[in-house]
């Protein structure tokens, strides 16, 4: 099987939004998986875009995004791209898609002269535990993630 990875365009959003309501399912999330196609297309398309994504493609349909945007790091002095989901449907795993997505971004990475790459990924999910530490990443053990949700957000605007 053949597959290949590019940008996504817009008519690839309806797959996307499908393919994140997979991964809020599999995460035991699918309750907090909220955005739109509008959303998507807003924030991947608009005027001033908030994120990048790939799509893998097997015989013309979508098999898998990874969706991603920069970041900074002021101890580093140089971007970063924080990667902030992948997904490759499970009809499709095993054939190396994960390990081309990561790759693609490794060179977007390395052209936009970037000082790092980084991902949360949950604790219990073995899988993709293992994975990540087949491509030579190392998780953060000395750093704690933190979160303000809308709510919150709006509570501390006040």
């Amino acid at each position: 099987m053949t597959f290949t990875i590019r940008a996504a365009r817009p008519q690839d959003v309806p797959s996307i939004v499908q393919m994140i309501r997979e991964l809020a399912e599999y995460e035991k999330m699918l309750s907090h998986a909220k955005a739109t196609a509008e959303d998507l297309t807003n924030a991947l398309f608009g005027p001033r875009p908030l994120a990048e994504a790939l799509v893998a493609e097997v015989d013309g349909a979508v098999a898998g995004f990874a969706l991603f945007f920069m970041t900074f790091s002021t101890f580093v002095g140089k971007p970063g791209i924080y990667l902030e989901d992948i997904f490759v449907c499970p009809d499709q795993r095993g054939q190396g898609i994960g390990k081309a997505f990561f790759r693609e971004i490794a060179k977007i990475a390395i052209e936009r002269r970037c000082g790092r790459m980084q991902w949360s990924v949950l604790d219990w999910n073995e899988p993709a535990l293992t994975f990540y530490k087949s491509l030579g990443a190392s998780p953060l053990t000395d750093w704690t993630m933190h979160r303000l949700g809308e709510a919150d957000l709006a509570k501390l605007a006040q």
